[in-house]
């Protein structure tokens, strides 16, 4: 398949911090989960697909060296809950419970309280 973020993956993902670039993974990670949820695999497997598209920038992101461990295992989790036999036992909300935190940060970044 092509790169759904050509532009990302041509070099402007890894001007983006951490949280941002975690931040976009959950929003598609959330995108495939609300699709799941509607019985459309086609939508959910795409935004899945975008995430871990997202994901490999992040990996692949040299500042990120010392987390490969947790961000190769955010992956694994991922294949696993939608296309594996979900042994981690992963739910909707966990998903969310680990990657909301990140959009919040990015969304308080951008709109600090007060200013």
């Amino acid at each position: 398949m092509n790169a759904q973020h050509p532009e990302l993956a041509q070099g402007r993902w890894q001007t983006l911090p951490l949280i941002e670039q975690l931040a976009n993974v959950g929003s598609e990670v959330e995108r495939a989960i609300s699709w799941a949820a509607k019985d459309n695999d086609a939508y959910s497997g795409r935004a899945l697909y975008r995430a871990l598209e997202l994901l490999e920038l992040t990996i692949a992101d040299p500042r990120h060296r010392h987390r490969l461990k947790e961000l190769t295992r955010v992956r694994e989790a991922l294949l696993d809950y939608f296309l594996g036999d979900n042994e981690f036992r992963s739910t909707p909300v966990s998903w969310h419970r680990y990657f909301h935190p990140y959009g919040t940060a990015v969304a308080i970044r951008r709109h600090p309280p007060g200013g």
